[in-house]
């Protein structure tokens, strides 16, 4: 007789306070349902030489923003995880970066609350916005990164300029500090 299937436990993250405190954790669907406060941390991927910017879309099964574009590879936060630390996980999660002992850390450029909407439920979310010059080799997670490609600053800005272009609505709010 077989072993039944183990049971994917649900997710489980941080959840935080208006002011940006961790208060404690839940599942992510439950943080998700209820519009609780939570935090993510994303890295802008920027050439060497500053020129362009990473950006991609995301698949159509992310359980938030599906389909949607977004140039920073970035995810919510586990309880008690440090933003920088989520930070590189996420990229090498989603873009295949690997940050060693001898590469520069994505270094922090902005800190935010976003408190907004996502399909009639309240999102709440303490973002933090990391940058990595990188030239290296990509391969996106095929479950969260449907493609990508590099732009300059203008060619994102021109392409946001147009509210049929699905954006990410969290990330928009960071991108006045993020590009040039």
């Amino acid at each position: 007789m077989s072993e039944p299937a183990a049971q994917a436990q649900p997710e489980v993250i941080a959840v935080y306070d208006r002011t940006g405190r961790q208060t404690g954790s839940a599942e992510r669907a439950r943080v998700y349902a209820q519009g609780l406060w939570h935090a993510s941390a994303g890295v802008l991927v920027r050439s060497r030489d500053g020129e362009r910017i990473y950006v991609h879309r995301r698949t159509e099964t992310k359980a938030v923003f599906a389909g949607m574009h977004d140039c920073l590879a970035g995810g919510v936060l586990g309880p008690g995880e440090d933003p920088a630390d989520a930070a590189v996980r996420e990229l090498g999660e989603e873009l295949g970066i690997i940050v060693g002992n001898n590469d520069s850390p994505p270094q922090p450029r902005a800190q935010v609350a976003w408190d907004g909407e996502w399909l009639g439920t309240p999102m709440r979310c303490h973002l933090f916005a990391y940058e990595l010059r990188y030239d290296g080799l990509i391969r996106h997670q095929p479950e969260e990164i449907a493609a990508g490609w590099w732009w300059t600053d203008a060619e994102l800005r021109a392409h946001l300029d147009d509210p049929a272009w699905l954006f990410v609505p969290d990330t928009r709010v960071l991108l006045p500090d993020l590009l040039h």
